[in-house]
């Protein structure tokens, strides 16, 4: 507990003043961030050895991950024809390999890209839109987490999903909500986010139910792969994956019902 302990206040004193600050120190920080995320998912699959079409992966990555700012507007016109690009030249590697590089591991690779691509693009669009979007569904997520792990504790009796996730419970998941239910209330009051109370109380509920999916999409990687954290990077926490898994998910999730626009 003590090193997760050091290891969150570490984190959070390095990365927030970027989150804060903006513009091209942040957005080259997210680029860092998000290739980790990728080698890690990588590394579960035991991939690395494949650096031809990794390096392909990591510029479809850093492409869909890009700012939607003037500086990036040509590479913003031409994504989908990057994306099919990238796919050609994957599934082209599998027969200059002979298929030891399989139809399989080019999916992934794709899959995996636009994954966090998007996933962190959002992030970088959430902190562009506004700093109390960012800090609201940090404090949804953190919250979701925080109540999720005392109501387990206390009242947890029925397993969530134990083939995925065998420590989580309903009751947990129920506490989640409720506390990022409260405490999304609570920054309304603080930093308005939106002219609707009702829509505040929604929009909590249910991303918090969206970061819990993406926590546990996380978890079925590593059951699956056989892996206890995505990386080693954190101590005490894991790796990128492991920390950002729930805020891959809310930040498009929030974009996608346009409460930030």
């Amino acid at each position: 507990m003590k090193t997760r302990i050091i290891t969150a206040i570490a984190a959070i004193l390095l990365f927030f003043p970027f989150v804060i600050f903006g513009g091209w120190p942040f957005y080259a920080i997210m680029a860092v961030i998000s290739a980790i995320g990728l080698y890690e998912l990588f590394k579960m699959r035991d991939m690395t050895n494949y650096p031809v079409p990794m390096m392909f992966s990591m510029v479809l990555l850093w492409v869909l991950l890009v700012p939607s700012i003037d500086a990036f507007e040509w590479i913003k016109q031409y994504q989908q024809e990057i994306l099919l690009f990238v796919s050609l030249l994957l599934l082209s590697y599998t027969v200059l390999v002979k298929n030891k590089f399989t139809f399989e591991d080019a999916g992934f690779m794709l899959l995996t890209a636009i994954y966090l691509g998007l996933g962190f693009h959002y992030f970088i669009e959430a902190q562009r839109a506004g700093l109390e979007f960012i800090f609201f569904a940090i404090i949804i997520i953190l919250a979701t987490d925080t109540g999720a792990y005392f109501s387990g504790r206390a009242f947890g009796r029925r397993k969530l999903w134990p083939e995925i996730s065998p420590n989580k419970t309903i009751e947990g998941a129920i506490g989640g909500m409720a506390l990022a239910v409260v405490l999304g209330l609570v920054f309304q009051f603080i930093f308005p986010v939106h002219d609707s109370i009702i829509v505040v109380i929604l929009v909590s509920l249910i991303g918090s139910g969206i970061g819990q999916i993406g926590d546990l999409v996380e978890s079925a990687f590593k059951r699956y792969y056989v892996v206890k954290d995505s990386g080693h990077i954190l101590p005490g926490h894991g790796g990128i994956l492991d920390r950002f898994d729930s805020w891959l998910f809310v930040f498009p999730f929030l974009y996608f019902i346009q409460f930030i626009q």
